[in-house]
């Protein structure tokens, strides 16, 4: 009788261990099948969605009609007292090609706008690792202002070197 008993014993703990794995098995498949009908459209597509295949003329938008006007370098002595540190300074204007001319006309005045707020700047300011992206975004918005609205779409910097 003891026999019979320990029998049944063993055998309950080998029937959990094959539920608990088949358990297992089917969470994964059940996750992997709604993953695939949600990745591929088959579950909460958009109504409607019509399948469109992409032609070259759609992938490719043609570019923007710009110019880029050069702004002369600016040299600049950085800090006070003769440390010998200077600030070497260059960019270019993005512009629509219909302002061109425009913008040559007024380059003047953007390399007095230039020359006068870099000069305003702290040499503390210039050794922060942002410092050229608030730097570029100040004087982009300068060179906006003297422009015209709509005459400037960017302000690219070629040369910022301290030395």
């Amino acid at each position: 009788m003891t026999d019979a008993v320990t029998d049944q014993g063993a055998q309950a703990p080998a029937r959990k261990g094959k539920g608990l794995v088949l358990a297992l098995v089917l969470a994964i498949l059940g996750g992997g099948g709604s993953f695939y009908a949600l990745y591929s459209g088959l579950v909460l597509a958009p109504h409607g969605a019509e399948t469109h295949e992409a032609t070259p003329e759609d992938a490719v938008e043609p570019l923007p009609e710009v110019s880029f006007v050069p702004v002369d370098r600016i040299v600049l002595p950085i800090g006070a007292g003769d440390a010998g540190r200077y600030l070497h300074f260059a960019a270019q204007i993005e512009t629509p090609k219909t302002y061109e001319g425009e913008v040559v006309h007024l380059l003047p005045r953007v390399s007095d706008v230039l020359n006068t707020y870099l000069r305003a700047v702290e040499p503390s300011d210039l050794s922060e690792r942002t410092a050229l992206v608030r730097l570029r975004a100040q004087m982009l918005r300068r060179v906006q202002i003297v422009l015209g609205e709509g005459r400037v779409r960017d302000l690219l910097i070629t040369e910022f070197v301290i030395n």
